[in-house]
């Protein structure tokens, strides 16, 4: 297999695949004269909401380096960056902080990238920065084809890559068609390439293109502007319910996908209150005392594996961000047991970034869980587990955010406005008939509750299920020694020494999983049937650590419980988005976690500010698709998204 790059003996970066260099003989000058000052940045960006560049060679990452140090040099910066780069072989990480050693300037930026640059398997993959200011987004794959999925504006385009001597089909007309349909009038590319080819595409695509000085050796650098002399179709599908921009939001529902949502959108400078009938935060579902993130495996790499990747990695980096670790949350790695013979990893996944993500469990590993060492199971290295009601607090306690417990909404109700060009307020009415709050958005996130608000607003309701579950638990004692000092999970799961308030350390096994059931407190008997249901689940999952836990579940043990109910779709995928375009603009939701909230509740409040703002989104096109709200609805009338 060809190496993606190798260092020539002066050290410059070089691509044996393709037979060129990876950067000109001045790379840092080259991405500041050629790409920002071409683009007209960063004077081109100031004081806007929002930025958005497109490269198509995203390399050694040094164009990227090179703009988020502009960025946060400057001072009228826009609020919200986004970096969205095509790679079809991605560097390794080691290579890529090799190449930043020269930049001393760049270095602490390169080293916050590497340390996020992992598991880039085919597709999108959404890094984060700057508390989720700067946001790269590496769209692994052909070129061509990524360029065809995008659904989104750029405000500049970064075309770069190795030559057309070279690399062809990168600077093809096909591929320069694609790009053009990612440009709004007034998108401004920069290129140091000038052949003639190139030049004729772009003005064919409908580029105003002039040759500038270029930097040395280099005599001519290459900028253009998107200004054709048609209409073009924009590459965003206009959103049924868009709205005019940041303004008030009602977020209903204070768990894991409220906040989520609360908290993606105060970011882009909406102002969010958030309304929940509870006296705290995180009281339903997301009350959980712990819970396990981690990605989901099957081997054809299915729509459920891979977004839950993408929750995975959003998730590491919002907990890595406002928690804190061995207290609030650990990125500890997860072990799960798998039937015999099912691993569930993808064929091509163990001499590649998939190994990132999972592998099958080694001996020791095994060992260490007082398992067998030929126990059918794989290792998560990219997982672990957090409380969830933690991650609630610190979302909700970002700025632009306002909580507002003990406020039970009964009712939603639109009232247009007359001012032309304003988006109708919505309100949130409470038991007594009088307005909790007015907003131009509503996102409900209540989980099985956000059919009884959309009552009267929509056609149909939303296929929600209410699953409730039981979890066990209780204080380590002496059976700590046969307890697995990392997460296990299966059919059920075990999560043992987690440090409580004082000092002591608990384990928590479960949870059950009822069906169509959300009645609660659950009575004595539903209890102790549950804590059996637990136990056993534990026997078969982890024999060692059964044994010693089944005293406490015993007449006169020391078991506890706690008890929520979950909420899933009838295709257990997440429900994000607009709902029927009927009910009016701004009414979204964003629910159905099920038993990964965890995994999927950060994602998806990108996701739905992503949508909202007609971003780049955070995972694949066609995942997202997969969650939209509209997808139900649309199945019936056997229509497309």
């Amino acid at each position: 297999m060809t190496p993606p790059m190798d260092w020539l003996p002066d050290g410059t970066p070089y691509s044996p695949r393709f037979g060129d260099r990876y950067h000109s003989e001045q790379p840092l000058a080259q991405a500041r004269e050629v790409f920002l000052h071409g683009c007209g940045l960063p004077d081109a960006w100031a004081g806007a909401a929002q930025w958005r560049i497109l490269e198509t060679g995203f390399g050694l990452g040094l164009n990227f380096l090179a703009t988020w140090d502009a960025w946060r040099a400057d001072p009228d910066r826009p609020r919200l960056l986004h970096f969205v780069s095509l790679e079809a072989w991605p560097v390794s990480s080691t290579d890529l902080l090799r190449a930043a050693t020269r930049y001393p300037e760049l270095l602490p930026l390169a080293e916050q990238l590497t340390a996020q640059y992992w598991g880039l398997l085919p597709g999108v993959h959404r890094l984060w920065f700057e508390g989720g200011r700067v946001l790269l987004t590496l769209a692994i794959g052909d070129a061509q084809a990524l360029l065809r999925q995008q659904h989104w504006e750029a405000d500049a385009v970064y075309l770069d890559g190795f030559s057309p001597e070279h690399n062809p089909e990168l600077w093809s007309a096909h591929t320069l068609k694609a790009l053009a349909r990612c440009c709004h009038r007034g998108t401004r590319l920069a290129t140091w390439c000038v052949a003639g080819t190139v030049r004729a595409a772009l003005a064919q695509c409908g580029f105003q293109v002039e040759k500038v000085p270029g930097t040395p050796p280099k005599r001519h650098n290459l900028r253009a502007r998107f200004d054709p002399a048609w209409e073009p179709r924009p590459a965003r599908a206009a959103a049924p319910t868009a709205l005019p921009g940041p303004a008030r939001c009602i977020v209903i529902g204070a768990g894991v996908a409220g906040a989520a949502s609360a908290a993606s959108l105060a970011r882009r400078g909406w102002q969010v209150q958030v309304l929940d009938a509870a006296d705290a935060p995180a009281s339903g579902a997301s009350g959980l005392p712990v819970g396990l993130f981690a990605p989901h495996l099957s081997p054809d790499d299915n729509f459920f594996s891979r977004v839950s990747r993408s929750g995975v990695r959003a998730m590491l980096q919002q907990c890595g961000e406002l928690l804190e670790p061995g207290v609030d949350w650990q990125a500890s790695g997860v072990l799960e047991r798998r039937p015999p013979g099912h691993l569930g990893l993808p064929a091509d996944w163990p001499d590649g970034p998939g190994t990132d993500w999972s592998h099958a469990a080694a001996p020791e590993l095994l060992q260490r869980a007082g398992l067998a060492p030929d126990t059918p199971a794989c290792w998560h290295a990219r997982a672990g587990w957090a409380r969830p009601a933690r991650l609630v607090a610190a979302l909700l306690a970002q700025p632009g955010i306002a909580w507002c417990p003990g406020s039970r909404v009964a009712r939603l109700e639109r009232v247009d406005t007359v001012a032309a060009g304003t988006a109708p307020l919505w309100h949130a009415i409470g038991a007594d008939g009088k307005a909790l709050a007015r907003a131009e958005l509503v996102v409900l996130a209540a989980g099985p509750a956000c059919n009884a608000l959309l009552a009267g607003v929509v056609a149909a309701p939303l296929p929600l299920q209410s699953v409730r579950g039981q979890l066990s638990w209780g204080v380590q004692g002496a059976e700590a020694d046969g307890l697995p000092p990392f997460p296990v999970n299966g059919q059920g799961a075990l999560v043992a020494h987690l440090p409580l308030a004082d000092g002591r350390l608990a384990w928590h096994a479960g949870s059950t999983f009822e069906r169509d059931q959300e009645r609660l407190p659950l009575t004595p008997e539903e209890r102790a049937a549950a804590h059996a249901r637990n136990l056993q689940q534990l026997a078969a999952l982890l024999p060692q650590a059964a044994a010693g836990l089944a005293p406490d579940f015993g007449p006169e043990g020391a078991v506890r419980a706690w008890a929520g109910v979950r909420c899933t779709a009838q295709d257990r995928l997440p429900i994000v988005g607009a709902v029927d375009p009927l009910a009016g603009p701004g009414l979204w939701v964003n629910t159905a976690m099920g038993a990964r909230g965890l995994t999927r509740a950060v994602l998806c409040g990108e996701l739905l500010a992503a949508r909202l703002h007609g971003e780049p989104l955070p995972l694949d096109a066609r995942l997202a698709q997969a969650l939209d709200a509209r997808r139900f609805a649309a199945a019936q009338q056997n229509i497309s998204l």
